[in-house]
């Protein structure tokens, strides 16, 4: 017997509960399998949050729509891993600890690296784990017995090897470049990490005098602190205007200090004077000017943003500061010809907001060329697919404009660069460990670099350094390559592309287990070097008028607020429905409101079921191999739930095999709520109180119990709290297996399908709502019966009326039903559709007007849908690709349409 459920369904009672079930219980745990296990694979990598991260929607949206393809491939027999961690996210961490330090009164300076790293590992152990925490909470059914931290010694071991193995492919060198330079952080950040932004600024023009002459050469820029380090200035060979000043020099106002004019590309003709300043240390193009040239590279600008001693009279200044000095001396001096307004794309730190200081630094490289070169093959091979398709194009484009990669930072917390200085010859030595003494002198003082790995090195590596690399392992022969992986657009470059490079790099010539890999699906993929078979990129979360959220708008979306008051699967349910591959989500709490109410549906209809099954003392025949039980009996209820469920189910499962959650959510809404519990249940209740027949009721209630333990495995991936709930206590607790998530997920039977007993239910149905809507016009008492007549031209179409007049009686509030012979369609109040007209006799005068404005819009709504179905079957690509049975529908419809049409035009017309 079932174990009775609360008569009031509360989320917040249940969904601690079963996630502390399943993670104690280790459901999710994939122990490694043996040579000669042919399951099917499916592996996924949680892009892992943020250390210090908290759950946002971001984070609820990508965990939704994994969760629900795990939980979905687990019930389908694939041996799932989904494969949980944290990264150690260098630049916010130190930050983090930095700043409660200083609400300490410490600093990190005064307290050493070694004993600051030592406290940054306490508070990782205090508060590193709460986004784990959430996502316990929210049910995400991932490998807990193998989570990661990208900080664990076999992780870094294996960064270590990465960063070892480049360098001696010579693919990291070392040297001196423009970087962008966050002072706030203290770091070199690399071009992802900087954000753009136009702001109102300034352009300044400024007079060079040419040594020698009269003349002067002006030039224009929005940073005239960086003056100070001008060491030449360039003018374009082309440009006839300035010929005759090649090889000559000008004066540097402000400095004295003469410097060469040169002829190069990085001068366009057509821009400003045609002249430009070149600062070969504090702008990227003027770098690559000044290699040309053999320029001097003056950095006027410190790690600090203030005037170095190069800067002279402004040394010590904060930039800014110096550039209202320089513009106040240069007006002074009669250098400055003038000040335009300008719209200047300022770079800013994603993570400080500080704005951005080109600046040359001595910094570590990969030299990304040979990396990215197998990496834009594997996509172009079709060996990894990008969904969305436009992210491929995306893709490409940057893979194909890639500059070298700069992996170093100037922070304490990471992992720090294999590389040690000896202290006597200076010959830095990279190694996997410290070596005793240097190589090339003997020396024994060696000291290791300072600088850490950019965190996105670390976490590139992940597909494989979580199985074991670099040792090989029976982990990565069956679930490397991993199957999907599911991202933002946001980190397509920071992180996706990375993975690709190194996977197909130091996964080369890796070949998955030829069995697993055929019984995957992957058969005909030639590489397995690969980090992911395919990539999917989900939209982003906006609010409800599609901002996009931010902390200065003040509309960012707590994600646990909302299953605060809500529940976890009214939240899941609301993300799945409105995710529709590459259209973001406008996120509105009405939705969320409303799929409560779907959970409390089906609460109610569980109890519903528990009552009778209590009362009848019938059990529960379980379907654990997908292949679903035909109902016991041969009313035509049965019939059209069975086919309807059937039909759903292959519409669900194709919908979650091609991404596009929101109609898997929404086919199981429908069935579920508007099939089920509104139509079935109400038409069979009568079966279930049939005393006359005990049988009978049995028999009808076992039906109603099957297909509702169906519809729960059906709805599980996607509200995994709720339906583990009422199918546990469905078994009272003894269960075939330890929970829904192991059970089988429907697979359609093609058997039971029975479009003739749809077409017919959908004739009854439309029936009863004519009948409902009508007496809902005429304003008729809930507890009055009413008389009607029906027109049905086909035989068929009034046997079955006949055959179910206790359920149109019933559930349309009937006292009886007269079957007539001539069309009912011009009787005033009546309802027409192409298979009946129905007439309910009350005595109430019938609204014209209102009558004829509901005709009319009933005529427009028809007149669409005519134009749209002979657009389509108007259309021959259309017609040879579409499926038979479409096609037959659509033409089928259209019959229907022009009767619908006739009968509706002549009821308008005989109106008046």
């Amino acid at each position: 017997m079932p174990h009775e459920l609360p008569k009031s369904y509360e989320p917040g009672a249940i969904e601690a509960r079963w996630a502390e079930y399943w993670v104690r219980e280790k459901l999710f745990h994939v122990d490694t399998p043996p040579a000669g296990d042919t399951r099917p694979v499916f592996t996924l990598l949680l892009p892992p949050p943020n250390v210090t991260g908290r759950l946002h929607m971001g984070h609820m949206l990508n965990q939704t729509q994994m969760d629900i393809l795990v939980r979905w491939h687990r019930m389908r027999g694939f041996l799932t891993l989904w494969l949980p961690g944290t990264d150690h996210a260098g630049i916010a961490t130190q930050m983090m600890v930095d700043r409660q330090l200083r609400s300490e009164g410490k600093s990190r300076l005064e307290m050493g690296r070694e004993k600051f790293v030592e406290r940054v590992w306490e508070w990782k152990k205090l508060y590193g784990g709460a986004i784990l925490d959430q996502m316990k909470r929210l049910g995400a059914s991932v490998d807990w017995e193998r989570e990661y931290f990208t900080m664990d010694e076999n992780l870094s071991r294996a960064v270590r090897e990465v960063f070892v193995r480049l360098y001696e492919q010579g693919l990291i060198y070392r040297g001196k470049y423009i970087v962008n330079w966050c002072a706030d952080c203290g770091t070199a950040i690399s071009d992802l990490e900087v954000k753009h932004e136009d702001v109102q600024g300034k352009l300044y023009e400024i007079r060079y005098p040419v040594v020698g002459s009269s003349e002067f050469i002006t030039v224009a820029t929005t940073r005239p602190e960086t003056m100070l380090g001008d060491t030449a200035v360039a003018l374009n060979p082309r440009d006839e205007r300035y010929l005759h000043l090649h090889g000559k020099k000008v004066l540097l106002p402000l400095m004295n200090r003469e410097i060469p004019i040169i002829a190069d590309e990085l001068a366009q003709p057509e821009f400003g004077t045609g002249a430009v300043k070149v600062t070969p240390a504090h702008d990227p193009n003027d770098f690559e000017a000044g290699r040309r040239h053999n320029l001097p590279q003056i950095e006027v600008i410190d790690e600090q943003n203030k005037m170095s001693a190069n800067a002279g009279a402004y040394a010590g200044l904060d930039r800014f500061a110096a550039r209202e000095r320089v513009v106040a001396d240069l007006t002074a001096q009669g250098f400055l010809v003038g000040t335009k307004d300008y719209t200047i794309a300022i770079g800013k730190c994603d993570r400080s907001g500080t704005i951005v200081e080109p600046r040359l630094s001595e910094q570590w490289f990969v030299k990304i060329g040979p990396l990215a070169k197998k990496a834009i093959a594997a996509v172009e091979s079709g060996e990894i697919t990008i969904t969305p398709d436009n992210y491929r194009q995306i893709y490409l484009n940057w893979m194909n404009n890639i500059h070298d990669w700069c992996v170093s930072r100037q922070l304490w917390w990471g992992h720090r660069i294999p590389a040690w200085t000896c202290d006597a010859c200076k010959e830095v030595t990279v190694a996997r460990e410290a070596p005793v003494k240097c190589p090339k002198c003997g020396g024994a003082k060696l000291e290791q670099v300072t600088d850490v790995l950019d965190t996105w090195f670390s976490s590139g590596l992940l597909p494989f350094t979580t199985l074991g690399w670099p040792e090989k392992t029976r982990d990565q022969e069956v679930f490397y390559p991993t199957t999907l992986l599911i991202t933002a657009y946001e980190i397509l470059f920071f992180w996706v592309a990375r993975m690709i490079m190194f996977g197909c790099h130091f996964m080369e010539g890796h070949e998955q287990d030829p069995a697993i890999k055929k019984a995957s699906g992957w058969a005909e993929k030639k590489n397995d070097s690969v980090p992911f078979r395919e990539v999917y990129i989900h939209a982003l979360v906006r609010d409800a008028d599609r901002q996009k959220m931010s902390k200065t708008k003040g509309n960012v979306i707590d994600p646990l607020e909302i299953i605060e008051r809500f529940g976890t699967d009214a939240t899941r349910f609301t993300l799945a429905a409105m995710a529709a591959p590459g259209t973001d989500i406008a996120f509105n709490e009405s939705r969320t409101d409303g799929y409560r109410a779907f959970a409390n549906k089906i609460w109610n209809a569980a109890r519903f079921m528990f009552m009778n099954v209590d009362r009848l003392g019938t059990g529960l025949r379980p379907v654990l191999d997908g292949s679903e039980t035909r109902p016991y009996m041969d009313a035509l209820e049965d019939r059209w739930i069975a086919s309807r469920f059937n039909r759903v189910t292959a519409e669900v499962n194709e919908a979650l095999r091609t991404y596009r959650f929101h109609e898997a959510a929404n086919r199981i809404y429908d069935v579920f709520w508007g099939e089920f519990c509104d139509w079935y249940i109400e038409l069979i209740k009568p079966r279930l109180m049939e005393t006359a027949s005990p049988e009978t009721a049995k028999l009808a209630c076992e039906n109603l119990a099957g297909l509702f333990e169906a519809s729960l495995r059906l709805l599980h991936p996607v509200m995994p709290f709720i339906t583990e709930e009422i199918w546990q206590a469905m078994y009272d607790g003894k269960p075939p297996v330890k929970s829904i998530a192991l059970a089988a997920y429907p697979a359609a039977d093609e058997s039971q399908i029975d479009l003739g007993a749809e077409t017919e239910m959908a004739v009854l149905k439309d029936l009863i709502a004519s009948v409902r809507n009508v007496r809902a016009e005429l304003k008729v008492e809930p507890k009055v019966k009413v008389p009607v007549e029906v027109f049905a031209q086909e035989r068929e179409i009034r046997s079955m009326i006949e055959q179910n007049r206790s359920a149109v009686e019933r559930l349309a509030g009937v006292e009886s039903i007269k079957f007539v012979e001539r069309s009912l369609a011009n009787r005033a109040g009546a309802r027409s559709t192409a298979r009946f007209d129905v007439l309910v006799i009350y005595e109430k005068k019938i609204d014209v007007s209102a009558e004829c404005e509901r005709l009319t819009k009933e005529l427009e709504k028809m007149e669409k849908e005519i134009a749209n179905g002979q657009r389509q079957l108007g259309n021959e690509q259309f017609l040879a690709k579409a499926p038979a049975s479409v096609v037959e529908g659509l033409r089928r419809r259209a019959e229907e349409l022009r009767v619908l049409r006739e009968k509706t035009v002549s009821k308008m017309k005989e109106l008046g």
